[in-house]
């Protein structure tokens, strides 16, 4: 059996128990050698009499499913977020995708909380402030007493939960799959989106990015926040409106925004750039030391279960 691995963080020296797993199961595995997220013709160039491909955060559209050899038996996401996967091309062709739910959820909440406590008292530009020898007096905001507004609380939300109540901040979420039992144990209100967007301090983002969800996060909606609230992103691109957002920036609607995740990725150009309060970082929620050795073992895994056809939980539908 053959394998292709395109993460472009699995040649990391904490993924080295995953790559011994799959060089001891496959009789062959290449890697992605160009070091970025594949699409198109790299990744159908790199697929050749594979059975399974290990995939990153590729673009693997329905073109580009409907044309993999056959031999592709299962497509393992290393992560959990599959919005650049299409499942329905993938379900057509026969081809199993699996993820790896939760193996991120600490390190991607604990920088969403990273962010949350450097927008709200301007850390980057402070730093940078000194740096150049000034000296500046700047009047954070302290998140104690505030309202902390989830959008999502599966894994990730419900851990950026409990450190906010350890803050001595008031939470609310919104999710269809509210979980009534974590949020009775917590204290944690059930809202509903709009009414959360306008109650809250803080946002954080934790959805995955589907038609419903693209640029929920829009003029109209950030026109009826808080003045002052401050947004975070740590999940993925293209929720937020990224012109609307630089527009309430420059106007001071929004206070701050700390973004892990861009319509754009990598960031060439976005009209948030050099504007103050946004705090941007290179889609490295997932990217500790943890939460790389778990991803891999797990997509590593997921792969085996489904080509020895033994049962695994993280099979998409």
């Amino acid at each position: 059996m053959k394998a292709f691995i395109s993460t472009t963080s699995f040649l990391k020296p904490q993924n080295a128990a995953a790559k011994a797993l799959a060089e001891s199961f496959f009789d062959e595995v290449t890697y992605n050698e160009l070091g970025v997220p594949l699409k198109g013709d790299e990744i159908l160039s790199r697929l050749e009499g594979c059975d399974a491909y290990i995939a990153g955060v590729d673009y693997i559209t329905a073109d580009v499913i409907e044309k993999m050899p056959q031999s592709v038996k299962v497509i393992s996401r290393y992560g959990v977020g599959v919005d650049r996967v299409d499942l329905a091309a993938a379900k057509a062709r026969g081809i199993t995708v699996t993820n790896t739910p939760g193996a991120n959820s600490t390190s991607v909440c604990e920088l969403a909380f990273a962010l949350m406590l450097a927008a709200a008292r301007n850390i980057p530009q402070l730093h940078e402030a000194v740096s150049r020898g000034e000296w500046p007096r700047s009047e954070g905001m302290e998140l104690a007493g505030k309202t902390l507004g989830i959008v999502g609380m599966g894994a990730i939300g419900k851990r950026l939960a409990v450190r906010a109540k350890a803050f001595e901040m008031d939470v609310m979420a919104y999710d269809p799959y509210f979980d009534e039992a974590f949020a009775a144990e917590h204290g944690i209100k059930r809202m509903e989106l709009d009414d959360l967007l306008r109650a809250a301090n803080v946002i954080s983002l934790h959805v995955p990015l589907n038609d419903s969800t693209r640029h929920m996060i829009d003029a109209a909606r950030i026109a009826e926040m808080q003045d002052g609230a401050i947004v975070i992103n740590t999940a993925r691109g293209g929720l937020i409106d990224e012109a609307a957002a630089a527009e309430a920036i420059r106007s001071g609607k929004l206070g701050g925004l700390g973004l892990d995740a861009f319509e754009q990725e990598p960031l060439v150009d976005s009209p948030l750039k050099d504007l103050p309060h946004v705090i941007f970082t290179p889609h490295t929620g997932a990217h500790t030391g943890e939460a790389v050795a778990k991803m891999g073992m797990m997509s590593v895994e997921n792969a085996i279960a489904v080509l020895k056809g033994e049962p695994c939980r993280f099979i998409l539908k």
